[in-house]
């Protein structure tokens, strides 16, 4: 991990996200004190889980996760997810009726980040404790942890894969890429997207990387609630209005396995030759286009073991313990909140076996 680099995700406004991503980044690994544990609370305790849409597979398996591994912990658990319509009035509902509830500890994969301080700082008047699962909640003191895999890092891994992917295939540049990213209401896309640029600007700058249609900044690139025929809608407008004729495209940095996919039957439909793409979240799907050599890259962010961390923080708090944090690095541009997090694993056809070897799921997809 990197040191002395703070990065905060979000101050305010989407237009502050990149300002906020680079200025506010710094690492530590600890035990934090910056945020108190609980006098703690009795077994069976009900724990409210609230789940954004599900907008890809593992969003629809922390949920089952969650059940299973909150009941084996010894807790009660409520897990819900925003309606398939993916609006935050569903989820500020939801979290709202966990409060009445009486939950002791709610967990929230936010559907909008920037849209639930009213909800959690009713928690935490009520001593419910809230741990942001995956996406920081942004703009409140009333968030005690962050579980999540390191986006920024995710980022980084993507924008690499992307660069040796096409020099794997083309020896020398210039190499000519289209550049998207996820929802706008989601904080972590933004960290996704200058995790990658950090990687790809210098190579833009020099001229060895060239992005066609000349779209590079996050409002331009972003995608819709990460819904596949957004992305697949944005490239098919690319490839008739860019890639017409005879130019090739080279590479296209998607932040996830569901718009990778979208982006590729866009160019498949185009008749154009499968270019590099990245992706993000190891869809049994995407690891099926990887071993067929059509899309090139995922990330592994096993959701099994990010849902066990943070019911290893529950089981803490239940104890009275303050839950085990490794990183200092995520401000909400209101405080820095105490965060433990899971590394993340790029994956390639060259390493998907050993990648997925202890996976039940996805081992036998790379056989």
């Amino acid at each position: 991990m990197r040191k002395n680099i703070t990065r905060g995700v979000v101050l305010g406004t989407v237009a502050l996200m990149a300002l906020a991503a680079c200025s506010s980044r710094s690492d530590s690994s600890s035990t934090s004190t910056s945020g108190a544990a609980a006098k703690g609370f009795g077994a069976n305790a009900l724990i409210g889980v609230a789940l954004p849409a599900k907008t890809s597979v593992n969003w629809a398996l922390a949920g089952s996760l969650f059940t299973a591994d909150l009941k084996a912990a010894g807790f009660q658990s409520d897990v819900q997810y925003a309606a398939a319509s993916g609006t935050v009035a569903d989820q500020q509902g939801e979290i709202s009726t966990m409060v009445t509830k009486g939950a002791k500890v709610i967990i929230i994969g936010a559907q909008d980040g920037g849209q639930l301080s009213t909800q959690v700082e009713a928690a935490q008047a009520a001593g419910i404790k809230v741990i942001a699962y995956d996406r920081l909640i942004l703009n409140t003191k009333a968030v005690d942890y962050y579980v999540a895999y390191d986006n920024y890092k995710v980022g980084v891994l993507q924008g690499q894969a992307l660069l040796d992917g096409m020099k794997a295939k083309k020896a020398k540049g210039p190499y000519t890429i289209e550049v998207f990213a996820g929802s706008p209401d989601d904080a972590n896309a933004q960290v996704f997207f200058d995790g990658a640029m950090s990687v790809l600007k210098p190579e833009i700058a020099s001229g060895n990387v060239v992005v066609g249609s000349g779209q590079k900044d996050f409002k331009q690139v972003t995608t819709d609630g990460w819904k596949p025929e957004n992305a697949q809608r944005r490239m098919d407008t690319l490839m008739t209005s860019t890639y017409s004729g005879k130019k090739t495209l080279d590479g296209v940095l998607s932040p996830n396995d569901t718009l990778a996919r979208a982006i590729l039957t866009s160019v498949a439909g185009a008749g154009k030759p499968t270019p590099i793409v990245t992706g993000q979240d190891s869809e049994p799907e995407s690891v099926k286009s990887i071993m067929a050599g059509k899309q090139y890259s995922t990330i592994n962010k096993d959701t099994r073991n990010l849902v066990k961390q943070a019911v290893t923080m529950v089981t803490d708090l239940s104890t009275g313990k303050v839950p085990t944090t490794n990183s200092n690095t995520y401000n909400n541009g209101v405080k820095v909140v105490p965060a433990f997090l899971l590394p993340p694993v790029i994956v390639t056809k060259a390493n998907a076996a050993a990648s997925y070897a202890n996976d039940p799921t996805l081992e036998p997809l790379t056989k």
